[in-house]
């Protein structure tokens, strides 16, 4: 179906990095950017893995570059941001995906495992946007910003509290950006997965009385795929979402709203 509405969800030329995108949730929005055109800068810290990720989204017609980078250090992303203009000569699309998930009983957690995990969760995703928008204000033309967060920050999360909480931080972080941003035409969102197949919630997954628990509480009746996000992913690349910015936006089947 061709047609100039069509167009608006383009991303040929394109250049887009997406942290921790070699796997789960990060390589869903990959790929669907990759089918919309884009070229891409994998940032992540497992080589073999995002070898393969490459592989694959070459085999979707995309340009891909991939890069090792801790996003927890200020130094690998200030390398990552300029081996990816060396090679591209422009980044338009910025997803700050890369995180991980821990349980952990709030009275009994360390400090040092507080931070550990808000390092790269809270800290990754401000690096990343700070230099991906320092570039864009630069040299002026737009761009997208784009965070991964969780509905985990709905609900208590008692073996998690370090997680959540660096969640809900993240969406307060992309409102911030929101605002700092506007003026050069860079919009800033989140997407707010719900329960995703990943290697992460495989154990879950696995885990048959818990997995019917997920099921049967999700309106569509199934769990989501790392596929579910594709599509808002390009969209919130896109200049379809030109206007649309400080948004939260939740993919997860219904399961909050029921």
């Amino acid at each position: 179906m061709a047609g100039a509405g069509f167009d608006l969800f383009d991303l040929e030329g394109r250049v887009a990095v997406v942290t921790g995108g070699n796997r789960g949730i990060g390589l869903g929005m990959a790929r669907g950017l990759a089918k919309a055109g884009a070229s891409l800068s994998v940032w992540a810290r497992d080589a073999a893995q995002s070898a393969t990720a490459a592989k694959e989204l070459e085999g979707l017609g995309a340009a891909v570059q991939t890069l090792s980078c801790d996003v927890s250090s200020e130094e690998d992303v200030v390398r990552a941001t300029g081996e990816t203009l060396e090679r591209f000569g422009r980044i338009d699309v910025g997803i700050a995906n890369a995180g991980f998930g821990a349980a952990g009983n709030a009275l009994e957690m360390s400090l040092a495992e507080w931070r550990r995990l808000l390092d790269v969760n809270l800290d990754g995703v401000f690096m990343t946007f700070r230099e991906l928008g320092r570039h864009m204000a630069r040299r002026e033309g737009g761009g997208k910003l784009i965070a991964t967060s969780s509905i985990s920050v709905l609900f208590g999360a008692p073996v998690q509290p370090h997680y959540a909480a660096s969640k809900g931080a993240v969406e307060a972080l992309v409102r911030a950006f929101a605002v700092r941003m506007a003026k050069y035409d860079v919009q800033v969102n989140a997407v707010q997965p719900g329960w995703i197949v990943t290697e992460a919630t495989a154990p879950a997954v696995g885990n048959e009385r818990f997995s019917d628990i997920i099921v049967g509480r999700t309106p569509v009746s199934r769990w989501g795929t790392p596929e579910d996000l594709e599509g808002i992913a390009v969209y919130l690349a896109s200049r379809a979402s030109g206007f649309h910015t400080g948004d939260i936006i939740r993919i997860d089947g219904g399961y909050t709203v029921f």
